[in-house]
């Protein structure tokens, strides 16, 4: 796999942008401006989790970004997620990523230092998770429609569980972000555009939290429009048992055909048989109404 390395000079800093990284470019790179061995090897790690942390020459920052298939049935972060490594300091900023990213190739070329830059990658990033948002709701809503009044002969259980699963990682990893960037220290200058992002990325947890809410309560409501669909048929079957059991009684006992059974002798005993098992099938009925149970 070919690394490729971007690197732009602005008036005041320089980006160096590195895709694709292995081992070899990682360690010249950490070479030539004094990087952490082991915040490199965290920087190569696919699925390692967002953190801050401060260096005496730079700062190195890890978050995530959305770039799942809208499709995908998603079980873990790595699924869900691509991240982005940040080493900074006043002079230059380095990106570390293995994922391919619109967003980096489409930014303006009018930052000042590199916090601005840093910044505009994470508004970026958070708002990746806009839109699957909007997805899963609006996916909510479907599957409600659905039970409610379409019938639930079309929904998967296994869909719901995939959704529920993306729904809960999805939160819990920007709780995981909203934590690191509360960590992130920036000039005077830039605190109200890390503010917005601060707010964004808790407007999006709520939004997820609902979301999760929302797919847990349509979960049992799936769970329990099925239960109340067998409880009927049980029902109806307890029902036809109940009419069908003493005339089958009946029916046995005049149908083992002894000799010395008087009934069967009888001019009438055919209809007066009859006649007894239509009655005991309407006072079962009459108990039934008389009961509710039907």
């Amino acid at each position: 796999m070919e690394v490729e390395n971007k690197e732009i000079q602005y008036d005041n800093f320089t980006w160096i942008d590195i895709h694709k990284p292995n081992k070899e470019n990682l360690d010249a790179i950490a070479k030539k401006f004094k990087l952490d061995y082991f915040q490199i090897i965290d920087s190569l790690e696919i699925g390692h989790l967002p953190k801050f942390e401060k260096h005496k020459e730079y700062n190195f920052l890890i978050l995530r970004a959305f770039t799942a298939d809208s499709e995908g049935r998603i079980t873990n972060v790595n699924e869900l997620s691509n991240k982005i490594a940040f080493f900074y300091n006043d002079k230059k900023i380095i990106t570390i990523h293995r994922g391919n990213f619109h967003f980096l190739n489409n930014l303006p070329s009018t930052f000042n230092n590199p916090e601005e830059l840093l910044i505009r990658v994470i508004q970026e990033m958070i708002v990746s998770f806009d839109e699957p948002s909007r997805r899963l709701s609006d996916k909510v809503d479907d599957i409600e429609k659905t039970i409610f009044l379409k019938g639930n002969s079309k929904i998967s259980l296994e869909d719901l569980y995939f959704h529920k699963s993306q729904t809960r990682i999805t939160k819990k990893l920007l709780q995981i972000m909203q934590n690191v960037i509360n960590q992130v220290e920036v000039s005077d200058k830039s605190k109200s555009a890390l503010q917005d992002i601060k707010d964004k990325i808790l407007s999006l947890i709520l939004s997820y939290d609902e979301v999760s809410e929302d797919s847990n309560n349509l979960l049992n409501t799936y769970l329990s429009v099925n239960a109340q669909k067998n409880n009927d048929v049980m029902k109806l079957l307890t029902i036809f048992s109940a009419f069908f059991l003493p005339l089958t009684f009946i029916a046995g006992i005049y149908g083992m055909n002894f000799e010395n059974m008087p009934e069967l002798t009888w001019r009438a005993g055919y209809f007066l048989t009859l006649g007894v098992m239509t009655i005991v099938a309407i006072i079962i009925y009459v108990w039934f109404k008389r009961k509710r149970i039907i």
